[in-house]
């Protein structure tokens, strides 16, 4: 069963029992707005409630797998909604029972770089750009500040979200965000071996080990994920700063940093 999207639709859904792939279609950068936020958590609710899949697939284009959320929703009418939208996802991949298997081609940046470095498995292309550049807007990225560090290590961690650079999906593979970076013809052919091993083992052994192994991470995910989601809109988005670079990247300018708190 495939859905094709829509004029107004985010993705587009296939289903192969016992594969399920989810590809963002907001082209041409795949920007993850609150539209696609709610067919993303509708998705995931009704794999989840499937018995008969065993694996969902998380892709993009060969131009983006995502490039962020969108900036728009940064706002201060929109950031709280935004947060917990996206974060209620985050939930959702996290506590599943079906392994999640990330096929990252294109740039793959801020919200994207969160929603795929959270899946299961992840393979890249070798030339994709992954990068969290929140901190160039004035704001932080509250699932990498969680989760990151328990990837790659503290430092690659403070690295990476302090300064905002991007990295090649080849050192992204070599830090540990990824399993394995391919030649960009060659992701899928990854993904697709895969899925196949998957297909052949028992589905109730999967769901459970993943529930023994995500027991710990899913303990501190939601407590850590609760902390920076609090210090975001009570703290972060209170400062002029936030705010001021929101603006300027909306009007196509350089920021104006005041440093207040």
């Amino acid at each position: 069963m495939t859905t094709e999207p829509t004029p107004t639709s985010r993705l587009i859904i296939d289903v192969q029992r016992p594969i399920a792939r989810i590809t963002l279609h907001n082209p041409s950068l795949n920007v993850i707005d609150l539209p696609m936020m709610d067919e993303l958590g509708k998705a995931l609710a009704d794999i989840e409630a499937d018995p008969e899949i065993v694996a969902v697939i998380l892709s993009g284009s060969q131009q983006a797998f995502s490039a962020g959320v969108d900036v728009a929703a940064h706002t201060p009418e929109n950031v709280a909604t935004m947060l917990t939208k996206f974060h209620a996802i985050f939930h959702a991949i996290v506590g599943s029972s079906k392994v999640s298997i990330a096929a990252v081609r294109g740039n793959c940046l801020g919200g994207g770089a969160e929603l795929a470095m959270v899946c299961d498995l992840v393979y890249t292309s070798e030339t994709a750009t992954w990068g969290f550049p929140e901190i160039k807007l004035g704001c932080y990225p509250p699932v990498a500040v969680t989760v990151l560090s328990a990837l790659v290590g503290h430092r690659q961690a403070a690295d990476l979200i302090l300064t905002g650079r991007s990295i090649s999906g080849r050192e992204a593979a070599n830090i540990g965000l990824a399993n394995a970076a391919v030649a960009d013809a060659e992701v899928e052919t990854f993904v697709q071996e895969s899925v196949d091993h998957l297909a052949k083992l028992s589905p109730a052994a999967l769901a459970v080990t993943k529930k023994a192994m995500y027991g710990w991470h899913a303990i501190h995910f939601d407590k850590g994920l609760a902390r920076a989601e609090k210090i975001y809109l009570e703290e972060l988005m209170k400062t002029e700063d936030a705010q001021e670079g929101v603006a300027a990247f909306m009007e196509k300018r350089e920021p104006k940093w005041k440093g207040n708190r």
